[in-house]
């Protein structure tokens, strides 16, 4: 169903060139501007604006939506941890799309900052850059690309199994962001089926898929030869005591709540062996 909005774009003049990665960001822009439809409901308006100041230029995206409470802005970049459940309903999905914003923003130089005055009035944010003017164009200058890494981190083949579609590609562009590489499944046996394609080296496996759960698939891949050396992580809204005895039962090693705790999933991720 279409949402009807009404989206203005305005820009600037063009007389400072910004150093960056189109493909970093793309992933910025979009995830804003998919946060502002998302969360501004039909007939509402969204606005872009760029502008500069001084030696920056400033990329501002506006809504009409439902608004950030005062108490949750200071936090919205920030990965959700357990306990910060209302955060967690307010954004939706695994609340990890403006933390990559945050982190591909500094990877260039940049700050992102959100401004709201309060739910049902809508929300800014807005990303600062820095520029170089055109008689200065940089010849040497290093491409953007990944996340700084240190050199003891491992990079992985990683396989990350929802049937949220929106979340499960958040979290691959997060784990690529950090040098990964990442494939998806959106069902149990596609993810079965990716797992013996692509033989990785660790999967995160959403427990409440459709038809064949998390659990049988866990079951399926530990039967596979093939299979018997991969890491199994559980990231699942099911956190009773059963479900994690299930999990054990079923060959899964690690087991998560969402909305994830991004440190330490990254933690399961880069230093599993």
């Amino acid at each position: 169903m279409t949402q009807q909005h009404r989206l203005s774009v305005e820009l600037g003049s063009a007389s400072h060139l910004l150093q960056g990665a189109p493909a970093r960001l793309e992933q910025v822009f979009v995830n804003l501007l998919n946060n502002a439809a998302k969360f501004t409901p039909p007939g509402g308006d969204i606005a872009v604006s760029v502008f500069e100041e001084a030696d920056r230029v400033v990329v501002s995206i506006r809504d009409t939506g439902m608004g950030i409470p005062a108490e949750l802005l200071p936090h919205v970049f920030e990965p959700f941890r357990q306990g910060e459940q209302p955060l967690s309903r307010h954004l939706g999905g695994l609340g990890i799309g403006l933390t990559l914003v945050r982190d591909l923003v500094s990877l260039h130089g940049g700050s992102v900052e959100a401004r709201s005055e309060g739910p049902d009035r809508g929300s800014e944010f807005r990303v600062s850059l820095p520029v170089t003017s055109k008689q200065e164009r940089p010849q040497d200058a290093k491409p953007v690309d990944a996340a700084p890494r240190s050199q003891t981190v491992r990079t992985r083949r990683v396989l990350v199994v929802d049937d949220n579609i929106d979340a499960a590609e958040t979290l691959m562009e997060y784990l690529q962001f950090r040098g990964h590489t990442v494939h998806l499944a959106h069902e149990g046996p596609g993810a079965i089926g990716q797992a013996l394609l692509q033989k990785p080296e660790l999967i995160v496996l959403d427990l409440g898929l459709p038809g064949m759960d998390g659990f049988q698939v866990a079951q399926r891949l530990r039967g596979e030869p093939n299979m018997a050396g991969v890491t199994l992580v559980a990231l699942t809204g099911y956190g009773q005591e059963r479900d994690r005895v299930r999990a054990r039962e079923a060959g899964i090693q690690h087991f998560l709540l969402k909305p994830v705790d991004l440190d330490e999933l990254m933690r399961i991720i880069e230093s599993e062996r």
